[in-house]
């Protein structure tokens, strides 16, 4: 006998809140002011509408359990995000991470409290979440950590990745991924270590393709199951999913008329063992609505900065990555 529970990954492009926000540090206002010039509360309110469409009709119109998202600015836009989902069977709940990101972006999940319990710190009262910033030269992107148990006592990990973007070029930025991908493998090591055998699931925009070094050579991500199952193994490897899906003809993102997959799924040696927690190679796909693609591009909602794209019609610049996740009682 089995559990079915549905995760998924989006980056959500942008969801900041109003400009002047009165909610908004003065340092970052300072720096945003022309990045959010005529970003208002309408504009606000269709974004969340239309991301909250996509995010509802996930799991045959019931919504994820748990669903991973960056790119948000604060808690506040993401409690705007849930209520527009209108979801009555659900009682989200929402663990956001405050960073010193220089754009004020972060890392958040939603899940549901009717199916999952977050780890609570006893020595504060508070949800156990770590989390560590990947610096270039200043805080930028981070990776986020949160515990989780299910109803039926199964234990497991989620880690949430936005990873240090391609400005100023592919190769030149590498480095800074390379660090996060290091950092990453760091988490799982203590984990490893701390919680030992756990399963564990690494969703994020990597700002990196599943082949590149930042993700094989420093995160310890592979295609290969029997490597990551393999207890010869020194350090953790991870699954990556996406090589399932990878034909040159999808992907989560598209630039310049080709699709990259920068948005990914992984998990660990515990997460694909046939018992608790646990998932399939198969049970990975990226979702989408009519309306999110036209041709090759996913159709964009609004670019902050004056004078970029603003289609009210659009989404994001990123397609969701769904996973079914099992968890075998007995």
């Amino acid at each position: 006998m089995e559990n079915e529970y549905y995760f998924a990954w989006w980056n959500v492009e942008n969801l900041f809140d109003i400009n002047n926000s009165p909610n908004r540090p003065d340092w970052l206002q300072k720096r945003l002011k022309r990045e959010l010039e005529g970003w208002n509360a309408s504009q606000l309110n269709t974004k969340i509408k239309q991301l909250a469409r996509v995010i509802a009709a996930m799991n045959d119109d019931k919504g994820p359990d748990l669903l991973g998202c960056c790119e948000v600015e604060s808690l506040g836009v993401v409690e705007k995000l849930v209520s527009k989902l209108n979801l009555t069977h659900r009682d989200y709940r929402i663990v956001h991470d405050d960073t010193d990101d220089r754009r004020g972006i972060d890392v958040a999940f939603i899940y549901d409290k009717n199916k999952f319990d977050i780890e609570i710190d006893p020595s504060t009262g508070k949800e156990r979440v770590f989390s560590h910033i990947i610096q270039k030269r200043s805080a930028t992107r981070d990776i986020v950590q949160a515990n989780f148990t299910t109803k039926s006592n199964s234990n497991f990990i989620v880690i949430g990745n936005h990873w240090p973007a391609r400005l100023g070029g592919e190769m030149d930025s590498e480095p800074y991924r390379m660090m996060a991908g290091e950092t990453l493998s760091y988490f799982l090591e203590r984990i490893l270590e701390i919680r030992g055998e756990i399963p564990t699931f690494v969703m994020g925009d990597f700002n990196d393709e599943p082949f590149n070094r930042s993700l094989t050579n420093y995160a310890l991500s592979t295609s290969s199951i029997s490597k990551v199952v393999s207890k010869r193994a020194r350090n953790p490897y991870l699954y990556n999913f996406m090589w399932t899906v990878m034909d040159g003809h999808h992907g989560t993102c598209s630039y310049g008329g080709v699709w990259g997959m920068l948005d990914q799924l992984l998990t660990n040696r515990a997460g694909l063992h046939e018992s608790g927690i646990y998932c399939k190679p198969e049970d990975i796909r990226i979702f989408t609505i009519p309306g999110m693609v036209k041709g090759d591009k996913v159709i964009r909602h609004y670019r902050p900065s004056k004078g970029r794209e603003y289609n009210p019609q659009g989404f994001s610049d990123h397609l969701p990555v769904i996973l079914k996740v099992r968890e075998k009682l007995g």
